[in-house]
Parts: C-alpha cells; structure tokens; sequence
C-alpha cells in the first residue's frame, strides 16, 4: 500500500463561521476531489482563544491558540517530526494569528523544516515599517507566495520588495454551478413576483450596507415589487466586541425610510446549498465594501459565478474583476450612486441578463477545480514527492444526469446552450449513435460502474434512453440502407443538410453503434434484435464507404460482432486490408499515417486495425496499428500533456500543426484506442498515456482548464486559444463518457 502524503492547511475552518475556513474548506475539498487519496488535505485549525473549542472533523489534526506563541511553535515541531507532511500551505490573513500584524506565524516559518506556501488573503498598500518588516519576514522564510488578483501580487512587489518570481497569481474559487435565469428559484424561496437584490456575508460596518438602504426609496417608487435581502449573520469578532447593534440600526434606518416591505434581514450562517439557491434567486447582487484595499471578496465571487449582473463598490478586488460587460462600479459612501446604478439596470431586464452571462463566461476560470490545479500545480513545484504523483487525477464518478437532460422522447439533441438543451438545433444520427454506445456499455456494466442504491432504477432508464436512440437510428434509415444524419427540431429529415454533406463518417458510427447494442449480451433479446436487423439493412451501403474513418468505425462494430454473430470475418477483413491499403500508400519512415493529414478522431484507425488483429490473428495488423498509434502519441503528447490536433485547419504531411479548436472527440478517441493498444499488447506506456489523454477532461491540456464539468454531468464543447466553448452538446458529453468507460477498464 502506497504511504498517504498530507498538506497541511494553517487556517480557520468549519464549524468556526469566518470566511477563511469557508475558503479553506473549499479548496481542500476540490484537492480531495482532483487528487488520488495518495494525497490528503489537513488542518492546523486556528481557534479563536485559549479556551473556545470546536467540533471539528477528522480532517483537523492540529488546533492552535492565536495569542500563544509557543502553539505556533509546537505545531512546527510536529510537523517537522510527521513524515507524511510534505508541505504547508498557510491560508494568511492578519486578524488570524497573534502578535503586532500577526507576527507569531513568523515564529512558525522560523521553525518549520517543510516546505511552505503562503496565501495572502489581504495585501494592504503603504505599509508602515512595521508592517513592511512582518510581511517581507513572512516572504523570505517561505517557498512561495500566492495573491489573490493582479493588484495584490503588484502591491506584495512594490510596496513589500518582494521577488517578483516568488508571487503567483491564484485567484479565488467559485462553485461550479450551471447557469439558470432567477425565476425558478425565486419560486422556491417565494419571491415569484419580486425583483430580488442580494447582498451577503458576516456583517460588520464595514459593510456599509446603510448606504443601499438609503438608495432604496427612490427605485421602489418606480419598482414597487423590490425587494433587497440582507443574509447572514453578524461577525462573531463584532458580535463580542459590540453585539447587535450595527443590525440594530440597519433595521431602525429600514423603519426611518419606510422600507420594512422590501428589505428583509436573514440572521442566518446558511448552507452552501441555501447560499446558491439565493443567489440565483437574485437578479442582482450588490457588493457593499467600504474597504478601498480590499484585495478579495468570495462573496463577489460567488455572485459573479453564479451569472449575476453585480453593483459594487471600487474595492481593490472589484475594480480589477468587473467591467463594464459584467457589472456597475458605484462610489464609496454615495447613496445616490447606488440609485442611479439601480435604476439603470432595473429598467432594461435584457441588460441585466446579458451581463449576468457575461460574469457566468468570464468565471469559469475560477471554478474550485480550476483554483484545485493551480494549487497542486504550484505544490509540485517545491515538493518532488507531490509532484511525483500529482498526475494522478481522481476519477470522477460516473454521472448520466447531463446525458439525460439532453434526451427527449425523441433522441438527444444535438447542442446546449451552456447546460440547456438547445432544442432549435435539432438532432443527428452522428450523436445519437454515441448516444446508444454510452448507454449500452453502461447498462452491461451497471454492477461496476454505479454505486447506486436502486441499480435496477437506474437500469429502466438507461433502458428507456437506448430504445429511444435505437428508435431515432430506425426512423433516419432510408433506402438502400443509408442513415440520414440530420433532423430538424419539428422531428422532419432536413433534406438540405443531409445533401449538402458526406454522410460516410456519420454511417460509420451507426452501425457502429446497431453492432455494440446486438453484441451486448445483458439487453433484452427484442432490443438485440431490433438492432441486428438495422444492422444488416445499413451493411448493403456500407459496401461503397471510401472514408478511412468510416471504415475504422466498420471494423469497431464488426469486432465487437465477430464474438458473437457467425458471417462476419470475410468483411472484416476487407474493411481491414482497405486502411492496410490506405496506410501503403501514404506512410514514409517520418510519416507513419493513413492519409497526407492529420483531422479528427485519428485514433480510431489504428486502433480499427489493433482490434482486427485481436480478431483474425494477421500480425501485419497489429504492425502497422502499433506504428500508426505510435506516431500520432508523438504528435500529440507535448512534455506530458495531451494536446489534440486542433480542428482550426488541422496538420498537413508538409503544413503547420494546428493546436487550437481541440475536441473531446479526438481526446475520447485517444483514451480508447490506447485502452486497446494497452489490452493487447500489456505495455505499461500505453496504460500510463491513457491517463494522460483522459487527464485532458480534467485540466492537463493546452489552456489548464478543467473541461468537464462535475456539477452538470456534462462536458465542454472544445478548447480555443484563449477560451473554453462553455456549450456542453451531445458530442462532447458522450465523448467524455466513452473515455471514462476506457480509463475505468483500463
């Protein structure tokens, strides 16, 4: 059994209510969540005095009292003396630990043995020499420093002297929730006929929520169904130091103005799940600092990434974060600023709604699995025993709910408008087909696969979706035994597009798909059939295929019917001799390929000819698919990471390689074709690289990004240059589906 290493986290955290634990708790979740359990996140908890304990979880294994200075102390000992902790990371913020602008975590880095990282949730500007002196003490005896935007990596480099190179940029995470307009949750809270403004967090003067307060008079007389929410509770700090009453006279000023029907108070620490109920309730939320050098608000996060147009204030954070496409700066302290802000956006819904989507697109970046990389990225920078198993990426459970959501009765549509269903783009064969292969091999491996509690629940509707996708496959059939590929939203065939394009690739993967379902044995006997029976119908066109993918997509089917149907091997075969044929007349000692260019999906033909050889036994198969994989892993794996041809104008023998438009497609098609090179020939590379192809999903690609998305079931359409294609269709879903399929049985 491997040994466990740990990080461990100096910081607050759950159940105390403050929002570096909230912060803490999140990031070490998304690192559980991204990382095997060869790596596990715990806690140095940080109590708020000698005295004051908490329930903490399993996951704390150290609590220290912020006004002892030997506690810090201690805890560097006996982390020095555990093995296992191979860093620490300390989440910073002055008001946490003890001592002048909380010199005592110096006392532990002056201590500490292991390597250190040290995040600075507030970067003040103009220190004064005290100041100054602690925080550069702080930078000199840790590893690395990460800031939490632009402006706070500047301030940490001029006005603290800092080494520029020992500052990364990591910025503050946000939960990756799908984007959805704010009527349906304005419902479930029952607030249907109102116009929702949000703000939240602990409470504190600081807040200067008084200052929306005394905007609010003048938009309800324009907008009478207003209504501003004020959640959570007051700072713990505040609350010993002066109870209650800051809220006290933010709800006497309600009463003063005459606004006790549209301002309500929720004295409530919520859940996070009642946290984004609210705010996508809110059609705006307003941000409400009165701190100038604030360097990071998660609440501001949070509401820019749950697509919510927002008013701020020019808090250090916000003027770097919103522009003028996401949101409103307001001025400190000036109620009339906030009106004219309100009323701007409350008289155009439109506007709002666009900005809202603008902030949804802009964050995605930020999502907790994206800040989760970035951090395990920068741990394996200063601990070779992290880096050394860093890659290995936690596989995420199986999850069907985006699949579902994209099927109706009728098939599965094409595109989505970010997770919904995009009715108006129609249906394809071509989808459907992936459709049917997901379902399929999910619904014979349901015992492996899920770990449900109701597994013959979850196999009717696996069932129900193939016999829709089989029905979809019977009904574009035409004669002579050709699959039209295209349909149009009312449920016709779109004559045009179908005529307009080559429709070989798109047959390809239908019988493909017929030949998975009759071979697999789990079905019911009539769905097999039915299948069978199209199956032969579509062999008669398939004759007259010239498309070197079609035809991998051919023999896939065929070999998965060779094991069980008798009459196949003559086709097999030939359909193998044409892409041996194709590759003769192509392949050099430089350029090992089937065609003079690189395109989409290129694995599936030398893993066509791989599973022929599996078949038949002929050894010039499995040569020629070993040295054409081999080639295209030497095109495509860049130092490590896998980095698809890009479907912007593709790679000529002759041309320049394309990097950009990278598909799940030709990633799921890597993940599978070296899941078979793996299975026949046992070498260890093949098995190593079809983590790395799948590890694309999950953020080892050209932009560091996560493309699947964990929170939908679904997974992004492609990688641009500098963006993601948030959409999440059938063809990326699937696609990543069939390469987790690969990963898990590999």
């Amino acid at each position: 059994m491997k040994e466990t290493l740990k990080v461990v986290y100096l910081s607050s955290f759950p159940p105390r209510e403050c929002g570096i634990a909230t912060f803490t708790a999140d990031l070490t979740g998304a690192l559980d969540n991204l990382l095997e359990t060869v790596i596990d996140s715990r806690i140095a908890a940080m109590n708020t005095d000698a005295v004051s304990r908490y329930h903490y979880p399993r996951e704390v294994i150290f609590q220290i009292n912020p006004y002892s200075e030997q506690d810090f102390i201690n805890t560097a000992e006996k982390i020095n003396k555990t093995d296992d902790i191979k860093l620490v990371n300390i989440q910073h913020e002055f008001g946490l630990f003890g001592g002048k602008y909380g010199s005592y975590i110096v006392s532990f880095l002056d201590v500490l043995k292991k390597p250190s990282i040290v995040t600075f949730h507030s970067t003040l500007p103009s220190p004064n020499p005290e100041l100054h002196n602690v925080v550069r003490l702080i930078a000199e005896k840790s590893n690395a420093l990460i800031a939490m935007t632009s402006r706070s990596k500047e301030i940490l480099i001029k006005d603290y002297e800092i080494d520029e190179k020992k500052v990364s940029v990591i910025l503050h995470g946000i939960h990756s929730v799908p984007y959805s307009p704010s009527a349906k949750f304005k419902s479930v809270l029952g607030f249907s006929k109102k116009t929702i403004l949000l703000t939240f967090g602990l409470l504190s003067r600081g807040k200067g929520i008084e200052y929306v307060l005394e905007s609010l008079p003048q938009a309800v007389k324009t907008y009478p169904n207003l209504m501003y929410i004020v959640l959570g509770v007051t700072h713990p700090n505040v609350l010993k130091e002066e109870g209650e009453s800051y809220r006290n006279s933010l709800i006497q000023k309600v009463r003063e103005l005459k606004l006790s029907s549209h301002v309500s108070f929720y004295n409530e620490y919520v859940t996070l799940d009642k946290l984004l109920q609210f705010l996508k309730a809110a059609d705006i939320y307003i941000s409400t600092s009165l701190d100038p050098n604030q360097a990071v608000s998660g609440t501001l996060s949070y509401a820019l990434g749950s697509g919510r147009p927002v008013i701020s204030t020019p808090f250090a954070q916000a003027t770097e974060i919103i522009t003028p496409q996401s949101g409103l700066l307001v001025n400190f302290k000036d109620s009339a600023s906030y009106t004219e802000s309100l009323l701007n956006l409350l008289k155009d819904p439109l506007r709002r709604e666009q900005l809202g989507k603008n902030a949804y697109f802009r964050t995605r970046n930020m999502t907790w699995d994206n800040v989760a990389l970035e951090y395990s990225k920068l741990f394996s920078k200063y601990s070779n025993e992290i880096a050394g198993v860093s890659k290995n990426k936690k596989i995420p459970r199986v999850n069907l709910n985006h699949l579902f959501r994209l099927t109706d009765d009728f098939g599965i549509i094409q595109f989505a408008q970010l997770s919904l269903p995009d009715i108006s783009s129609g249906y394809t064969v071509d989808d459907n087909a992936r459709a049917l292969i997901v379902t399929c091999s999910y619904y014979d491996r349901l015992g492996k696969t899920f770990k449900s509690s109701s597994p013959d629940k979850r196999k009717k509707e696996l069932l129900k979706r193939i016999e829709i996708y089989l029905h979809f496959i019977g009904f574009v059939l035409g004669e002579g035994g050709l699959f039209y590929n295209y349909v149009k939203p009312d449920r016709t065939i779109n004559v045009e597009f179908n005529q307009k394009e080559n429709l070989e690739d798109a047959n390809g993967r239908t019988l493909w798909a017929l030949a998975a379902t009759a071979a697999t044995d789990s079905l019911p006997k009539s769905i097999k059939q039915n299948a069978l029976f199209l199956l032969k119908k579509g062999m008669a066109h398939s004759q007259m295929v010239e498309s070197p993918r079609a035809t991998a997509f051919y023999i896939k089917g065929l070999c998965l019917l060779f094991k069980t149907q008798e009459g196949f091997r003559e086709i097999l075969v030939r359909y193998c001799d044409r892409l041996m044929s194709l590759y003769r007349g192509v392949a050099t000692e430089e350029w090992q390929w089937f065609e003079t260019y690189l395109t989409y999906s290129n694995a599936v033909l030398p893993e066509a000819l791989l599973l022929g050889h599996e078949q038949t036994g002929n050894s010039e198969y499995l040569d020629v698919g070993i040295k054409a994989l081999d080639f295209l892993i030497g095109q495509t794996f860049l130092e490590g990471v896998y980095v698809p041809i890009g479907q912007d104008g593709w790679q000529h023998k002759t041309g320049e390689r394309r990097y950009f438009d990278q598909q799940p497609e030709d990633a799921s098609a890597m993940a599978c074709a070296l899941a078979t090179a793996y299975t026949i020939t046992k070498k260890e590379t093949y098995r190593e690289l079809i983590h790395e192809a799948f590890n694309w999903f999950l953020g080892d690609n050209s932009l560091k990004q996560v493309v699947y998305d964990r929170a939908t079931g679904g997974c992004y359409d492609g990688l641009g240059a500098g963006q993601i294609n948030l959409n999440q269709g059938a063809e990326s879903t699937t696609s990543y589906l069939l390469a987790r399929l690969a990963i898990q049985h590999s």
